[in-house]
């Protein structure tokens, strides 16, 4: 799939659910609203979905959400997409996960032929990741990495960089990565979501956030390229892989490969962009049949950008739609 400013489009993120155990404040507001059970995608049409991308070039799937884990009966789906890696058809399958239920699920996600996984995680102190995720427990977090590292699976870890609030703990993280045989990616805040305050407060760009590793070593630029936005880098003497994803610093969506399946069954063709098209009310009126003609409708309404610079500046202009549900 070629979008219309020539972007080959291989990489889709569904979003299976748009609920979370956590209530992470630059996420979404503390009392958020969530989808009836009867708006969502059933894992039937997740699943039928994905046959139609994946025989029209999509490579890479990410599972996200919300927490993608919390929702009921999820392994069926894991298992139903885990198919098409076994059989060829999918290059990767992989998941972006608070890591709150990864424990009993890494054997599942393994035999799904999952390799790798995101794992969100912007504190190692307790109590500070319990204000940050209104109420996580991060002993339990660190126990499903571990699980998921007995299983073969390779764990990246994901930081929100926030400022004034987890800048004194980039080094601990990266200490804990080194140690672990994890990678390292940074996140710059973005202006997404009604009630979710501290944009503009907070924000920091990662070339300040970090500041402690340039004083401790040097950073290499690496050719390595992951199907996401991320920048790859190695620290050293720390020996890290660290990834930068940099939305409002510098823009990154010249070679943007992505679409977003919201749990609703909406296609956004840009995390910053309210143009979606309605795949679940033509799959559910129309059948399976609808499916392919949309997609070409989808890439012609892809963006060349995003502009969430304007949007950080001015509330006004910025989108209503929280992170968890289109799918980070």
């Amino acid at each position: 799939m070629i979008d219309g400013f020539g972007r080959k489009i291989d990489y889709l993120r569904i979003s299976v659910t748009d609920r979370c155990n956590f209530r992470c404040h630059y996420c979404m507001p503390e009392n958020q609203t969530f989808l009836p059970h009867g708006e969502l995608l059933d894992y039937t049409e997740i699943a039928l979905l994905a046959e139609r991308f994946i025989a029209h070039g999509i490579r890479k799937i990410r599972l996200t959400g919300g927490e993608p884990l919390v929702r009921r009966d999820m392994q069926i789906l894991l298992l139903a997409l885990g198919r098409h890696v076994h059989a060829g058809r999918l290059e990767e399958l992989t998941l972006t996960t608070n890591g709150s239920r990864l424990e009993k699920f890494a054997p599942i996600l393994a035999e799904a032929g999952v390799k790798r996984i995101n794992v969100s995680l912007d504190s190692l102190n307790p109590e500070k990741f319990t204000t940050i995720t209104r109420g996580g427990d991060l002993a339990q977090v660190l126990a499903g990495i571990r699980a998921a590292k007995d299983a073969g699976i390779h764990v990246k870890i994901n930081m929100v960089a926030m400022k004034g609030r987890n800048q004194d703990d980039l080094m601990p993280m990266a200490e804990f990565c080194v140690s672990g045989g994890h990678d390292l990616t940074l996140i710059e805040t973005m202006p997404l979501g009604d009630g979710v305050g501290g944009r503009q407060d907070e924000y920091i760009t990662l070339s300040e956030f970090i500041a402690p590793l340039t004083h401790i070593g040097t950073l290499t630029p690496l050719e390595d390229r992951s199907a996401g936005p991320a920048r790859y880098w190695r620290v050293e003497p720390l020996h890290l892989k660290l990834g930068l994803i940099t939305p409002m610093s510098h823009n990154f969506c010249d070679d943007c490969n992505r679409l977003r399946l919201t749990t609703d069954g909406k296609i956004y063709m840009c995390l910053g962009s309210q143009m979606h098209v309605d795949f679940k009310t033509a799959l559910r009126n129309q059948g399976s049949t609808a499916v392919d003609g949309l997609l070409q409708k989808a890439l012609r309404l892809k963006p060349l950008r995003h502009d969430f610079e304007t949007q950080m500046a001015d509330p006004a202009q910025r989108l209503n739609r929280h992170m968890n549900a289109t799918g980070g």
